[in-house]
């Protein structure tokens, strides 16, 4: 405790943390938030030219179609990694034997390689030669629902989602079990005399007590989806139909060579994360407040 009373220790300890962040995070962003406002392709000299790229960003319907992409590409990944993860864990945490087991099992998605998850979901949605999907959609009689799911542009979105939120499942039911076994068994047992049920146990006590877990599983989960981009960049189709933010910045920066452009849209994904977790906090505070 006397160390951190000790200023001079203090900045020993944090100086070079703040500054290996200082280096890596906040000077990527200014750096960006200067070529956004000039027009260069890597060869010539940048010429600054003011807000014209961010004029042709929010004139650009490309991009706004990547940016409804990425709403519903969010909405997906959220909902199956945040509450998905939040329902097995609650199960989880009624398990007294073998939950171990289940743990790990769960979180091993988690550390397979991208690549290996995005082609295991292309066979699995494969329609020639068939796929796991479509074989159990024969086998349970739903052969005409049969389709080649990433090529079809009404259900490609969807495809291209459901990857990214299978495979963190476990790590956000992880978090969410941690939390769960941490509330005190004092507190659930008293409810139980006090003659609660299953179901009230979970809403006045289990979830309000995991309610700081949760805000910050949201706030993981929801930046992370807004930066989403290695699996819809592996397995997305051609055109609009699996289109982000971030994959539409990748290919005007370094496939048109558009880099001016392309950081706008990097600042672009910049502030709707920082506006996302100022939404997130603030429904959060709501809630205390009203609690």
């Amino acid at each position: 405790m006397n160390v951190l009373k000790d200023k001079k220790a203090w900045l020993i300890f944090i100086l070079p943390a703040l500054i290996f962040y200082l280096g890596t995070v906040f000077v990527p962003i200014i750096q960006s938030l200067k070529y956004s406002f000039q027009q260069w392709n890597g060869i010539q000299e940048p010429a600054y030219i003011g807000f014209d790229n961010y004029i042709a960003m929010f004139k650009d319907s490309y991009f706004w179609n990547s940016v409804q992409n990425n709403l519903l590409y969010v909405v997906i990944v959220v909902f199956m990694q945040v509450f998905i993860g939040l329902f097995f864990a609650l199960l989880l945490s009624y398990v007294t034997k073998g939950a171990g087991i289940f743990r790990t099992l769960y979180y091993l998605p988690a550390v397979v390689v991208t690549v290996a998850i995005a082609q295991m979901f292309r066979n699995l949605y494969s329609l020639q030669p068939l796929g796991l999907l479509n074989m159990f959609l024969d086998f349970v009689g739903l052969g005409h629902l049969q389709s080649a799911w990433l090529s079809n542009p009404h259900t490609a979105l969807i495809a291209v989602s459901i990857p990214e939120g299978w495979r963190f499942i476990g790590m956000y039911m992880v978090i969410f079990y941690a939390a769960l076994i941490a509330i005190p068994k004092e507190i659930e047992e008293a409810a139980k005399i006090d003659g609660v049920n299953g179901w009230q146990l979970i809403r006045y006590i289990k979830l309000p007590s995991i309610v700081h877990v949760l805000s910050l599983a949201l706030i993981m989960c929801t930046t992370g989806a807004l930066r989403g981009f290695d699996i819809p960049y592996i397995i997305g189709v051609p055109g609009s139909a699996t289109e982000l933010v971030t994959t539409y910045m990748y290919k005007q920066a370094f496939s048109t060579i558009q880099y001016g452009y392309g950081s706008s849209i990097a600042v672009f994904i910049v502030i709707e994360s920082l506006l996302a977790v100022l939404l997130i906090r603030a429904i959060f505070n709501l809630r205390k407040g009203d609690a």
